[in-house]
Parts: C-alpha cells; structure tokens; sequence
C-alpha cells in the first residue's frame, strides 16, 4: 500500500501511529476487506481491535450495509441466542413479538462479534453453523432461516489454551481464522507511545479549555519504558489524569511517576476467575504438605517409641513375676490385691496371657505404684541405656530401637542432659 493511501485511512479513523507492525495490520485489513472472508482480530485487551472491523466494513462492497458490533462478553448467556438468532412470540417468557436478531437485521452487512472467546459452547454451535451454510434456526422456531452476513471476530482470549480447557470450538476457531490479524500491544510501539499521549491531552484540552500538558525529553524515555499492560486504553486514562490533577503542565519523569504504577515490568491485567481454582495457591500448599509431612513423621515417631516402651513394660513386668510349681505368682512381696485383668504367664510360650480374653494387660501393684508411671519408667530406660553406653548418645538409640532425634528429644524433656 502506497503511504499516501495509508495516512488517509489513519486520518480517517483517527489512527496515531507509524510503527510498522500497525501499518502490517492496515494493510491486511485493506486486502481482506473485499472479500467475504471470515476475520479473527487477536490482541491483548486495550490495544484497538475495535477500529480494524469498520475499516474492513467501509472498504467492503457491504460499505452501504449494516454494520453491527457486539459484545459477546456483555450478553447473558440465557439470552444470548436469542439476541443473535432471534425468537418467535412465545419461545419463552418475556417472548411477546417475534424478533429476528442480528444474523436477520444484518442480512447482506457485517456483524463484529467482540469477545467472540467468551461465547458458550452451545451457541459456538450454533455461530458454526451460520458460517459454513449461511442458515440459522431462531429460538423456538422450526423454520430454517438463511442470512448472508460477514463475520469479523475478535478475543483477546488465548483461543489455542481455551481449546484445549473444552471452553472454545476447535472447528469454529479454524473456521474463524480465515484470515487472522494480530494488534501489537502498546509496549512494542515504540514512539507511537508519545504521539498517542500529545493526541490524548490535545484533546482533553480542547475539550475543558485549558492548557495542554507537555512532556519533558526524559518523561518520553519513561513513557516509552512502561510495560502499558492495559494498553492504549490505559495510556488515555493516565493522560486525562495528568491533563485534570496536574497543576504544572511541563510534566517531568517524577510527576510522571505519581500516576504511572509503579510495578512497571508487569505485562498482564490481573483477572479474576469465575470458576474456582484458576488462583494459585501453589505455595501455601507447599508449605502446608511440608508442615503435614513433618507431623506425619513426628507421629509415627511417637507410635513406634510407644510401641517398643509397651512391649518392654511387659517384659518387665513379665520379669518380675516370680514362678513356683508352674503356678504365677504376684508380683512383689506382700500379696498385691489382684483385679479381674490380672495376668499371668505361661511358662511355654513366655507371653503374657490375659484371664478372660481381655485385650489390656493391667496390675494394680501396692507398693510400687511408681511403676505403673509410663514416663517414670521410660525416664528410667533412658537412664539406664545411657549409662551402659557410657553416655554415647547413639549407642544408647540404638539399643532403645529409637532414633536419634526422639532420643535428644526425650533427653530434653526429662532434663537428662
């Protein structure tokens, strides 16, 4: 395309800008807008996709047709078929008149669908439909209807991520892309950042009668670097801050800098998600599965230490019961008084055996009552196997069937140290 002819279209539209990769974008329109091909305009949000759909349009032989732009994003998804398909009277409540929605309006002109990304899948269904026969059904309606409307899309979706969530038609998307058109973002514009923000406060003080802000050499340099991450959308909302809170009208890179963000190296609006678990809460739950682990570990520490001092209690006490003409004998010497969980042992196996059945092995002793204290003779193993190990730490776990750390850690609790 000849410079001449692209000016006069930047004019027109009131395009700012000569970056290469907007005049690669112009330039694509142009071709395509002759044709009935199906456009897909791709581009973060806030960079422009709006104006390339009526630059196709008015340079279309459909230039003295209809054009309608919808937000697809904005309708509800209730209602959405209907206001693109349209109904017949009755279809469902509030269905008062028949309606031919915007397929039927449009009939030989063209329809933008913004947001085409955030279409349900029923309706994407549909959209295809329209695009591959040119027919529809409306809502409620048996009657096969045929429209002849150009189709130009746009998203700033990431359609290749939404088809492989399920949320987004792979055929659609071919059939959408006939001919796609990438918008650069503000950042990769390099001066046009300048001339967009001189157009901005032109008009902001046109429009307020009073004087226009003006950049310093050094404020373009920061303006140039900002990352913009709601692109020109962003870049007009801070110039009309400037152009109304700033009382100096020479704007320096530190009044620059009151209305610039100051997380400059971010590139992406923050979103919210309406289904849960798009936000990540991938480090608190590393550190709650490293926190569950330690007690895990901590707990089974706990259960073995109980088990082998369980099983030495019995043997102790087991030790102690003193046997005469293969009959047990209590322990100790004055005779204890002796529940119905008493126990005794069998000389053949060396077990304790409990009368009746009963799962718990109790003794109910008279004079040694410290004895039946589990941390008393706990505290007194450890004693013990310290002083056999002549206070060789390891040794003594070792002997005790314990690890190293629960013996420190029991060490510290009993005061042994």
């Amino acid at each position: 395309m000849k410079t001449s002819e692209l000016q006069q279209i930047k004019q027109r539209y009131n395009i700012v800008g000569n970056c290469e990769a907007l005049n690669h974008v112009l330039d694509v329109a142009l071709q395509v807008a002759p044709t009935d091909l199906s456009v897909l305009i791709v581009g973060e949000s806030g960079v422009g996709k709006e104006i390339i759909p009526r630059v196709i349009h008015d340079n279309s032989p459909r230039r003295r047709e209809k054009y309608f732009a919808i937000n697809c994003g904005s309708i509800p998804e209730g209602t959405i078929d209907s206001e693109l398909f349209g109904h017949v009277k009755g279809s469902f409540t509030g269905a008062i008149n028949d309606s031919q929605g915007y397929f039927g309006v449009a009939n030989k002109g063209t329809l933008f669908l913004d947001e085409v990304g955030e279409l349900p899948l029923a309706t994407q269904a549909r959209l295809l439909r329209v695009l591959e026969t040119g027919e529809y059904i409306p809502v409620g309606a048996t009657d096969v209807k045929k429209t002849d409307v150009r189709i130009v899309a746009a998203t700033n979706v990431n359609i290749r991520k939404a088809i492989s969530e399920g949320r987004f038609r792979e055929d659609l998307y071919y059939r959408l892309n006939s001919i796609p058109i990438q918008m650069p973002p503000l950042r990769d514009r390099g001066e046009d950042i300048v001339l967009l923000f001189r157009l901005f406060a032109m008009q902001m003080a046109e429009k307020y009668r009073m004087e226009k802000v003006v950049l310093t050499e050094e404020a373009k340099q920061l303006l140039m670097k900002y990352k913009w991450p709601g692109n020109v959308r962003q870049l007009k909302n801070i110039t009309e801050q400037i152009s109304i809170l700033s009382t100096v009208r020479q704007i320096t890179p530190e009044i620059l800098g009151n209305f610039i963000p100051q997380d400059q190296e971010s590139t992406q609006l923050a979103t919210i998600h309406k289904s849960s678990g798009d936000h990540s809460f991938e480090n608190e739950r590393e550190i709650l599965y490293k926190i569950l682990f330690e007690l895990r570990g901590n707990v089974n520490d706990l259960r073995r230490d109980m088990g082998i001092l369980k099983k030495r209690l019995e043997e102790t006490q087991a030790a102690q019961i003193v046997q005469k003409d293969d009959k047990p004998v209590p322990i100790g010497n004055s005779t204890p008084a002796i529940t119905s969980q008493q126990i005794y042992i069998n000389p053949q196996q060396q077990k304790p055996m409990a009368e009746d059945a009963i799962a718990e092995e109790y003794i109910e002793l008279e004079k040694e009552p410290e004895n039946l204290n589990l941390s008393n003779i706990e505290r007194q193993m450890l004693e013990k196997a310290l002083e056999r190990n002549g206070g060789n730490r390891k040794k003594a776990a070792q002997e005790l069937g314990i690890s190293d750390r629960t013996l420190y850690r029991r060490i510290k609790q009993y005061g042994l140290e």
